[in-house]
């Protein structure tokens, strides 16, 4: 490896070309960042006393496969952005310049043939920068002032634009910017391919994980390694044609999380790994399991495939692109590593279609009333993480559904009919940020001409404004304001229309009859509001459970007869359980350490109403999914375990025990004692971080 610090255009300068190989990732920058490099320039423009701005560094193979006749290729390993984007610059500078003149010992064709063109070559040998397929022929045309490509790159053309309106528009002169771009210096870092591995250096470049998404590393750590003609088949064949599914914006946006999620999917035990931590997991899980790297891009492509059309609707069935949107306007994508499977089993005929859109169903009503209901949506990620694995019996795949959302208890469980109306009652619907898709489905019920929702606003039929008029505290009765309090924003109250404005305030027999009012609306949401001569609390919770008996019809509960339920009730036949209590340690739970004990239970049983307590023969666990905590009862103390990797364990005052492969009862791999109550406060910000790490509040 040779470090050099060097002027960036005089980098720049003499034949060559930077290459930016197909496994590095499109051009990402943001006009936020080029506003951040225009700043950056500028000031040092203007600044005398200052000789120079550091900008980083370029990172390149020097020698090996890329070595084409006079024209030095260089491969670039890291540092493509900022070429990319001062390249942008520094053609949008030379735009600006007029043909005849002379800026700053600058003119147009020197900043071009120096610094953009290799001007005596030809074909793609012309440019010095060759980005990757998706950026190319938008960067080289862009350079060459030729029409863009019909699918150009819009972050090439942007940052573009950004740049050539800043020279148009700011105050500084093309002389001052010019003195600015000869004040940047890079470190000019080359490597040998026969003695430098690209693989680590780039990984110890990107090791904060801020610079590049996880999926970014992971095609790195695919195709880096390989020769041009494996890395050109792989990404052609399978990268190229996901980041083409994406889109480009969506791409950097959605596919860390699918990654993830197809990780999730792939794990035997449904582990959902960090996402911060994908790439991490995805080299375990490409090494451990002894599949060749093509078999493995290739099954990432095709479950791609699933993921995109769950996150984007690429579904070319018109009924079951309708239920991925409405799964997707709730905002829950916690489901995706389930349907990715379902979709998969879908595809190899497990399911009919007709099945398929009822488990989607399930699943829109399962998110859907457990929202209503208020059940916290900690650990519902691993619900569904695991969901598939309970599905054995793949030959009756809808009724193994329906009967894991049946058994699922708790905080887990599907709200029953009886749950889900009573919770209209109370619920601050005007509030709910799925609000819109609540009234879009009653209001379309079995309708074959859909009403759009979007196109009208929502009405409070009894008013928000405090002070109501005489007619409308006559007709609420003497308890007005606890009617106003109480049933404001609820289902009862709400509906659409288009003439909110003229609605306003007024009594309710005048919303009722006016032009454009209630008796006068097309939305059958007012239809029952045409027939009343006045709104008060029993008009309104008639109105709520009217309404509540239509959701129950639409966010339908799984349907199952006893008697195949209770098939799926029953466990495999173990031998008879030994059911322990707290009585089974009571040889050191007693006295002291029993008060302890209990002191600590109460904290822990006080975190969350999910955390559940089960007492083992050698341990007591304290598991939401999984057990976060486990505690074993000793005579001076209680040994506690937080089911956690020691590096992830915040320890400030170090009271805790590495016992990675030690064989200690309990789960994880810290310990920690606690032998006095004045240690219950720190010890409960240990646990609570395992407990945070069991259950992410993804919701």
């Amino acid at each position: 490896m040779k470090a050099t610090e060097v002027s960036y255009l005089k980098f720049l300068e003499g034949t060559k070309q930077f290459v930016v190989p197909i496994y590095q990732r499109t051009y990402s920058w943001t006009t936020k960042e080029c506003n951040q490099l225009w700043k950056d320039i500028v000031n040092v423009s203007q600044k005398d006393e200052i000789p120079a701005h550091f900008i980083g560094s370029i990172v390149y193979i020097e020698k090996g496969i890329y070595q084409v006749a006079a024209v030095s290729q260089l491969l670039v390993i890291d540092g493509q952005q900022r070429l990319t984007t001062l390249s942008l610059l520094l053609s949008a500078v030379a735009d600006a310049i007029e043909d005849d003149e002379s800026i700053g010992g600058m003119t147009n064709s020197k900043i071009k043939n120096y610094y953009l063109f290799n001007s005596e070559e030809t074909d793609d040998l012309f440019f010095k920068l060759r980005l990757t397929r998706s950026d190319k022929e938008t960067f080289w045309n862009l350079l060459k002032n030729n029409d863009l490509p019909p699918q150009h790159s819009f972050r090439i053309q942007e940052n573009y634009q950004f740049f050539a309106d800043k020279i148009a528009k700011s105050k500084i002169s093309l002389e001052q910017l010019i003195k600015g771009l000869r004040k940047l210096v890079i470190v000019d870092i080359s490597l040998d391919r026969d003695h430098d591995n690209p693989q680590l250096i780039f990984e110890s470049l990107n090791s904060t994980g801020l610079d590049l998404s996880q999926a970014d590393l992971i095609r790195n750590y695919i195709l880096m390694g390989l020769d041009p003609e494996e890395q050109k088949h792989l990404y052609e064949s399978y990268w190229y044609m996901m980041e083409q599914d994406f889109g480009q914006a969506n791409y950097t946006k959605h596919f860390d999380r699918f990654m993830r999620d197809y990780l999730t999917l792939k794990s035997s035990a449904g582990t959902i790994p960090t996402l911060a931590l994908v790439y991490d997991a995805f080299k375990s899980y490409s090494s451990q399991n002894g599949v060749p790297i093509e078999e493995i891009v290739q099954d990432i492509h095709h479950y791609s495939k699933h993921f995109t059309k769950l996150m984007l609707q690429k579904e070319d069935d018109p009924v079951i692109r309708i239920v991925l949107h409405d799964i997707d306007t709730l905002k829950y994508d916690v489901p995706y590593p389930f349907l990715m499977e379902v979709f998969e089993d879908y595809e190899n005929n497990l399911l009919d279609k007709s099945e398929l859109i009822e488990i989607l169903l399930l699943v829109e009503s399962y998110l859907f009333r457990r929202a209503i209901c208020g059940i916290p949506t900690n650990s519902m990620n691993k619900t569904f993480a695991t969901f598939s694995k309970s599905i054995l019996d793949k030959e009756n795949y809808l009724e193994s559904v329906k009967a894991k959302f049946l058994l699922l208890d708790s905080y887990r469980r599907f709200p029953n009919d009886e749950e889900f109306k009573q919770a209209f009652l109370t619920k601050d619907v005007y509030n709910f940020r799925p609000r819109n898709y609540l009234l879009r489905k009653l209001e379309n019920y079995k309708r074959k001409e859909p009403v759009q929702v979007d196109d009208y606003t929502i009405e409070h039929i009894m008013p928000q404004n405090e002070n109501l008029s005489d007619e409308w505290k006559r007709d609420l009765g003497e308890n007005w304001q606890s009617v106003q309090a109480t049933y404001l924003h609820t289902l009862g109250n709400l509906t659409l229309t288009g003439y909110n404005s003229e609605l306003s305030d007024r009594p309710f027999l005048e919303k009722r009859d006016m032009d454009g009012g209630f008796s006068d609306s097309p939305i059958r949401l007012n239809r029952d509001l045409a027939n009343l001569s006045v709104w008060n609390e029993d008009a309104i919770v008639h109105r709520i459970h009217n309404l509540a008996n239509k959701a129950v019809q639409i966010w339908n509960m799984p349907q199952l007869e006893v008697d195949r339920l209770e098939v799926y009730r029953k466990e495999p036949k173990k031998s008879e359980k030994t059911i322990y209590t707290i009585d089974n340690h009571s040889e050191y739970l007693q006295g002291e350490i029993l008060d302890l004990f209990n002191l600590l239970r109460r904290r822990i049983l006080n975190l969350d109403p999910m955390v559940k307590e089960e007492f083992k023969k050698l341990y007591i666990a304290y598991k939401t999914s999984t057990n976060f905590v486990d505690v074993v009862p000793q005579r001076a103390r209680l040994r506690l375990s937080l089911n956690m990797a020691f590096d992830e364990i915040n320890d400030p005052k170090g009271n805790c025990k590495n016992i990675t492969n030690l064989g200690r009862w309990g789960n994880g791999d810290v310990e920690v004692g606690l032998a006095e109550p004045g240690q219950l406060d720190y010890i409960m910000f240990l646990i609570q971080q395992s407990f945070d790490m069991h259950s992410e509040d993804i919701g």
